[in-house]
């Protein structure tokens, strides 16, 4: 799997006996195409290699994968539930622009609090509501970054 995923995406680097430090940044929206789905296959391989990913930034029309108001059929695929799976047995932070997030209507607790207007909010935990400083912390952290 991530030996197909690697050369789809030129990362060769991955399939060889160095273990890499990996971003992953997320901007394909979560129903609309399989760029998100494919983001988390490759953290699955990548993980089953040896490598390590250090976060996912959520980016984009990416933030819409952290919407908790998301409802699927029972023939689809619960992208929401796999993502925060992932998080929790690989201890990965998922973090999301807040910025974009809010323009796409992916609200936190805190950014519900501070609008009067708002009563609720769709972007719980583990997805975590950050500015675009995190992922620059996130990609000098790291080897290598990817992009879905």
């Amino acid at each position: 799997m991530l030996k197909h995923l690697s050369e789809r995406w030129g990362v060769f680097v991955l399939g060889g006996s160095n273990l890499a430090t990996i971003s992953i940044i997320v901007t394909s929206p979560a129903l609309d195409s399989q760029g998100a789905y494919s983001a988390l296959r490759f953290i699955q391989a990548t993980i089953e290699k040896g490598h390590s990913v250090n976060g996912v930034f959520f980016y984009q029309a990416g933030v819409t994968v952290a919407n908790g108001f998301q409802t699927v059929l029972s023939d689809e695929l619960a992208l929401y539930e796999k993502w925060q799976d992932l998080a929790q047995q690989h201890k990965i932070p998922l973090q999301v622009c807040v910025t974009a997030a809010n323009r796409r209507g992916v609200i936190s607790h805190e950014d519900a609090q501070q609008d009067k207007n708002r009563h609720d909010h769709n972007l719980v935990s583990p997805f975590q509501s950050v500015g675009i400083g995190e992922l620059v912390a996130m990609l000098n952290e790291s080897d290598k970054s990817i992009q879905f």
